[in-house]
């Protein structure tokens, strides 16, 4: 709407001082389309300088996730810049992902990890953009593109605490490795493990069901790959 003023206002006071004659008429119209043009524009310049008639608002998203090396309980991240306070962030939206994705790298964009006791890795994306406060704003300013404008992001993916923190180039010379370890023998450590740990859960809760010793079983698993990735 207000774009459309201003050129509007433009074009009719152009017109008014190029190819209206009686000098009244020019004034007049030169006045009011010039008062129109001034406004319109010193608006828009508040809209995109000062953000007015807009207000700041945050929305949190939570998403399950999984490591970019998964079934390897990996939280791989990739270092950006020179100061080593950066990090992009890299994971995998489903299980059967072929390509990782990765959190955003710019600079309203901030990402960080963090260990917890959480049985599965979780990205918690917080968003703070700018939007019009109204309806009466939103189409005053129609076309502006300022609407959603990014102020900041921050992403935090949890971990649970049996993750190993690594890089790509890390991540991959691991699995290299892993590839040319006899499968076999880690398949009965693992099945061991897992075992032991099952029964001493259950020796301090007998009456878990089944899927309280699912869980349990889960985490034995990450928790021998874990030890299996730092011994590697």
């Amino acid at each position: 709407m207000i774009i459309v003023l201003m050129f509007g206002s433009a074009l009719a006071l152009f017109a008014c001082v190029m190819f209206i004659n009686q000098r009244l008429t020019r004034i007049i119209g030169t006045l009011i389309f010039g008062i129109l043009f001034v406004s319109s524009t010193a608006l828009m310049t508040l809209n995109y300088s000062q953000h007015f008639g807009m207000e700041k608002v945050t929305t949190t998203t939570h998403q399950t996730i999984y490591s970019a090396a998964n079934p390897l309980p990996i939280a791989v991240y990739q270092p950006v810049g020179t100061s080593g306070q950066e990090n992009v962030l890299i994971y995998k939206t489903h299980q059967n992902q072929k390509n990782a994705a990765h959190t955003q790298a710019n600079e309203y964009t901030t990402s960080k990890m963090k260990f917890t006791n959480r049985t599965a890795p979780e990205l918690k994306t917080t968003e703070t953009r700018w939007q019009f406060k109204n309806s009466f704003y939103k189409g005053l300013f129609l076309w502006s593109g300022m609407n959603g404008t990014l102020i900041k992001r921050t992403n935090v993916i949890e971990y649970p605490h049996t993750f190993v923190k690594l890089t790509p180039a890390q991540a991959k010379r691991l699995q290299k490795r892993m590839t040319n370890t006899d499968n076999s023998q880690i398949q009965v450590q693992a099945k061991s493990f897992v075992t032991a740990k099952v029964k001493a859960a259950m020796i301090k809760q007998p009456n878990m069901n089944a899927q309280q010793i699912h869980q349990i079983s889960q985490q034995a698993e990450q928790e021998f790959l874990a030890q299996l990735i730092r011994k590697n």
